[in-house]
């Protein structure tokens, strides 16, 4: 599959679907393969199965490595990213489990989130850097139209769903303390997690349209007539969901793969006024490795 990325009406999808907590594999799945990529920025979290699913090109990846052996702060999110990229993924579904900041999204709740703060501080925010720097605008951080098919796929599951909330993304590895959950309930915040940034900016800047589908698995840390959020909880829950989770991508990947326009938030084409370092200031080495997620624009 071509790295190249176009905006044309045409593009042939491969839809991409980055598993978290709880959601492993995806059932069947034809013409399987675990293909092991190796990145300009290292090693992705696992290797990445490819396959079909009722004719639709995809490729999953296990977020934090089969048998969940990387911590959310430990994940490469740049080479999983640029990974998707290199295998030809066009869009990404990406699965996360989270906490409900708000009493109206109770555990079991799925929610399709269209705005996220990001909390963290310990990880590789960007592509771009010294040699080449580039903006993309992250006002809208999530795909509405992948938002749109995954909210009613859900529905039509049976699935209690909402659509339209904002995920804060703490660094972790730790759950909140009482406080911090109190301070995010009072911005706003619906649910909070550890996964979602960088990765959505990441995909944003290699063109890649990106929506989220959080599973609430517990309600952190401040609900009084809850205990708090601990890991046999967040277990077992997801492992009720876990059917349901799957469920949903599988009738996404079909749904998906038909042939579309360029996106109207502008993922598919985000790079086309971003770069700003001049043609001739450009480091050489820097635009090589570049290539893999920017070479549309270089």
């Amino acid at each position: 599959m071509s790295n190249k990325h176009t905006t044309s009406t045409h593009t042939q999808p491969v839809i991409g679907i980055i598993g978290g907590s709880g959601l492993y594999n995806i059932s069947g799945l034809t013409d399987q393969k675990w293909v092991k990529v190796e990145t300009p920025w290292g090693d992705p979290s696992d290797e990445l199965l490819t396959g079909k699913l009722d004719g639709v090109s995809c490729v999953f990846l296990p977020r934090h490595g089969r048998g969940h052996v990387v911590s959310p702060t430990e994940v490469n999110y740049q080479a999983n990213i640029a990974a998707m990229k290199m295998l030809g993924v066009t869009d990404i579904v990406s699965v996360s489990a989270v906490g409900s900041l708000k009493e109206e999204l109770p555990p079991g709740t799925f929610v399709v989130v269209d705005q996220v703060i990001d909390r963290t501080r310990l990880r590789n925010k960007s592509f771009f850097g010294k040699g080449l720097v580039a903006h993309v605008s992250l006002a809208d951080p999530f795909c509405e139209r992948i938002g749109q098919v995954l909210f009613d796929n859900a529905k039509e599951l049976g699935l209690s769903v909402v659509k339209g909330g904002t995920y804060l993304v703490m660094e972790g590895p730790q759950f909140s303390t009482r406080a911090e959950s109190n301070l995010y309930r009072s911005w706003g915040a619906s649910v909070i997690g550890m996964t979602n940034m960088p990765e959505a900016a990441l995909a944003r800047e290699a063109e890649i349209c990106y929506a989220t589908v959080a599973m609430v698995t517990d309600y952190d840390c401040w609900h009084e007539d809850h205990d708090a959020v601990s890991v046999e909880a967040v277990i077992k829950t997801l492992t009720e969901n876990a059917s349901n989770a799957r469920a949903l991508v599988e009738k996404t990947i079909p749904n998906l793969g038909n042939q579309r326009p360029s996106c109207s938030v502008g993922c598919d084409h985000s790079l086309e006024y971003a770069l700003m370092t001049a043609p001739e200031k450009r480091d050489p080495k820097v635009v090589e490795k570049l290539k893999v997620i920017a070479g549309r624009v270089l």
